[in-house]
C-alpha cells in the first residue's frame, strides 16, 4: 500500500508537471479524437466559435486539475517523508511513535536496540533501569524531548523512559 501510494505521488507529480508545463499546447478535441469519436459526441455541430470555446475551457480545466493534483501530491508525498523520517535528528513531527518491540523485552540497558513492529530500531543511548521486567511484544511508545533532538522510548505500563535513538 505504501509503494503504491508513493508511485502515485510521483505519477501524479510528473504528470502534472508535465501538463502544466504543456498547459498552454493542448490538442485540440478535433485533432485528438477520430472522425467517428467526433461525430459521435456531437462535436461536428457545434461552430468553429463553439469548438474553440470548449476547447479553451478545457485547457483551462486540465491546467487547474492539474494544479490541484499537482499540490495534492507534493502535501501527500511531505506526509509520507515527514512519517518515514521521525527520530531521525530533528525532522518530521513530534507527536508521539506508538508500536510494539517485536520479540522478547528484557529490561532497559544502554546500547540495546529495540525493533519495532512498525519497522524503526531504536538504540539506547543512555543508561536506565526496568529491572527484572520480561515481556514478549510490549506495547512502547516513544515521545520526543522538549529541547534537543533526545526521544524516550516507555514500556505500558511502566514509568521509567529510556534515552533512545533512532538507527533505522
Amino acid at each position: 500500500m505504501k509503494m503504491s501510494r508513493l508511485f502515485l505521488s510521483i505519477a501524479l507529480l510528473v504528470a502534472s508537471t508535465c501538463a502544466v508545463a504543456q498547459q498552454n499546447s493542448l490538442e485540440p478535441l478535433r485533432n485528438a479524437m477520430s472522425d467517428s469519436e467526433f461525430k459521435a459526441a456531437g462535436l461536428d455541430k457545434l461552430s468553429a466559435e463553439e469548438l474553440a470555446a470548449l476547447d479553451a475551457w478545457l485547457q483551462q480545466r486540465v491546467g487547474q486539475q492539474t494544479a490541484q493534483a499537482a499540490a495534492q501530491a507534493k502535501q501527500e508525498g511531505r506526509k509520507e517523508v515527514e512519517q518515514e523520517t521521525r527520530g531521525f535528528f530533528d525532522f518530521g513531527t513530534t507527536e508521539p511513535i506508538q508500536s510494539t518491540i517485536v520479540g522478547a523485552f528484557n529490561g532497559f540497558a544502554k546500547g540495546r536496540q529495540y525493533t519495532l513492529a512498525n519497522g524503526q530500531v531504536w538504540e539506547q543511548v543512555e543508561p536506565a533501569s526496568l529491572a527484572g521486567v520480561r515481556r514478549t511484544d510490549p506495547v512502547v511508545k516513544i515521545t520526543p524531548s522538549r529541547f534537543g533532538n533526545t526521544w524516550f522510548l516507555k514500556i505500558d505500563g511502566y514509568n521509567t523512559a529510556a534515552p533512545v535513538r533512532r538507527i533505522k
